[in-house]
């Protein structure tokens, strides 16, 4: 149910709403909008007739029920935008942010190049996977905590905030205390244990659709690391499994604006999983950027030829370079446009 207060509400009115909600069982996730003031009240079905009694309180609007099953990521339970801050960094804000780096940390000298190279083209953050799920048991499976320390190095030369993979729920604290974003993977959307213990940590988590998944199973992936009391979430289209085969995945640019429509969630792309080819990545970012994307995920790499993973798909510096200025005047117009449709509160 959401209990929307009058714009006058007090504070002790809107506390006295609070405490009903929690005596009845049902969690109170409080939104304060310009004008007013949204309260979720999430739990199950057998509490909706005691929430009703509140539409004749002092200060209470009106009471209405969430249609969505993703209670909490739905725009009905927030006004305006989630704004996630990691250090200086705003993602869903006004400004267009870029998260640039390595699949995977290879070692400290291939790290570096590419943390300097990104943070000179004009990345805000800085990513590479400690932790490498793979398909292959065969394959490069990444540094572990070596790595972590590595990208930990990286951040203190640059001041790159880092996001990294979390593969399983007994390495979050470990990857908490390096990281400054938790990424859940696409192969680990729907791992719902996973999910609830990232919803238990303090950093904000990037979460990337799975390649079946649904738009409604993302929302509701989202959901369960917000239930778990983790409202900073960040969602990331990655591309998702069709009958095409020329390429790794099929973006889903179309999956931007209808996710910024039912969300109040930042949204991400991720051209490089996407496509799998480096030289198609800058046509795809520019499309993410135009269609609302708050941000992208680009894999940078010093020596793709040589990469210890996903090589194929992994933009030089210079050609990352590019795609930033490319990007740049498209970011400013549509950032603008996107504000002005769902707000930047």
């Amino acid at each position: 149910m959401i209990i929307v207060m009058k714009k006058k509400a007090d504070e002790r009115e809107l506390e006295n709403v609070i405490k009903w909600i929690e005596s009845v069982g049902y969690q109170a996730h409080v939104s304060k909008g310009i004008e007013r003031t949204i309260i979720g009240a999430i739990g199950d079905e057998r509490g909706k007739v005691f929430l009703k009694a509140v539409e004749t309180w002092p200060g209470v609007e009106k009471v209405m029920p969430i249609l969505q099953p993703y209670k909490l990521a739905s725009r009905e339970t927030k006004e305006g935008n989630t704004i996630i801050t990691v250090g200086d960094v705003k993602i869903g804000g006004p400004k267009f942010v870029v998260i640039a780096g390595p699949c995977a940390v290879e070692s400290s000298a291939q790290l570096m190049e590419a943390a300097f190279a990104v943070k000179k083209g004009g990345a805000s953050m800085l990513r590479g996977g400690a932790f490498k799920p793979r398909t292959s048991p065969y394959s490069f499976q990444g540094l572990g905590e070596e790595g972590l320390k590595i990208l930990a190095q990286a951040r203190e030369k640059t001041g790159l905030p880092v996001v990294t993979e979390v593969m399983s729920a007994s390495d979050i604290e470990l990857i908490e205390s390096y990281a400054d974003v938790l990424q859940i993977g696409a192969r680990n959307v729907q791992n719902f244990t996973l999910l609830k213990a990232v919803g238990q940590a303090k950093k904000p988590v990037l979460l990337k659709r799975g390649m079946m998944t649904t738009l409604e199973e993302l929302l509701m992936s989202a959901e369960y690391i917000l239930a778990s009391g983790n409202d900073q979430v960040i969602l990331c289209e990655r591309g998702i499994r069709t009958f095409e085969t020329s390429m790794r995945n099929t973006l889903d640019i179309s999956a931007v604006p209808v996710l910024k429509e039912k969300t109040h969630l930042p949204v991400v792309v991720d051209p490089s999983h996407a496509i799998g080819q480096w030289k198609f990545v800058l046509p795809l970012a520019k499309a993410a950027v135009a269609v609302g994307a708050d941000g992208l995920l680009i894999e940078v790499h010093p020596d793709p030829q040589n990469a210890l993973s996903d090589g194929p798909q992994s933009l030089k510096p210079e050609r990352f370079y590019q795609l930033m200025d490319e990007i740049e005047s498209i970011a400013k117009i549509v950032r603008k446009e996107y504000a002005e449709i769902y707000g930047a509160h």
